[in-house]
């Protein structure tokens, strides 16, 4: 407890040294991993959306997206807070690039089949943080619920 009562105190470290692309996945990772994290379960389900979702939108192998998940793992688990992960995608990223980021968070909120209450808060939360408004927040997660419809409807 003391640990965490002393980071708080502390200067809030960068996402990584190296800043850049490095960085923007990074925080990436770790946001998907706090929405994994939000049910108290990061089952094989959220754990394979989140990688199938870095792999999509950085253009990398699946062991690289699994490689990636791990480090945003770690980062999430040293992070104090949400700020810095969403400051890092905010000086990266375009409107449309948070929208999609905000995509990918839903799509592993709903890896499970069901929207926890905690999973909501944070999605709200992280919407403004993100600076995505409610109305694309909204229609990021209708895509993704049509998505998860498409797969499981059934084929004649």
């Amino acid at each position: 407890m003391l640990k965490r009562i002393k980071k708080l105190l502390e200067k809030p470290e960068a996402v990584t040294a190296s800043g850049g692309a490095d960085e923007l996945r990074l925080a990436a990772a770790a946001l998907l991993v706090e929405a994994a994290h939000m049910d108290e379960e990061f089952d094989g389900d959220e754990r394979g959306a989140a990688s199938r979702a870095l792999e999509r939108r950085f253009d990398i192998s699946a062991a690289e997206a699994d490689a990636l998940l791990g480090d945003g793992e770690a980062a999430q688990a040293d992070a104090t807070d949400l700020y810095q992960f969403a400051k890092a995608i905010n000086e990266a990223l375009a409107p449309e690039d948070r929208r999609q980021i905000i995509e990918m968070l839903w799509e592993v909120v709903y890896a499970d089949g069901e929207l926890h209450p905690y999973e909501a808060s944070l999605m709200r939360k992280l919407s403004g943080l993100l600076h995505v408004t409610d109305r694309d927040s909204a229609q990021a997660r209708q895509k993704v619920l049509a998505g998860i419809a498409d797969e499981t409807a059934p084929t004649g």
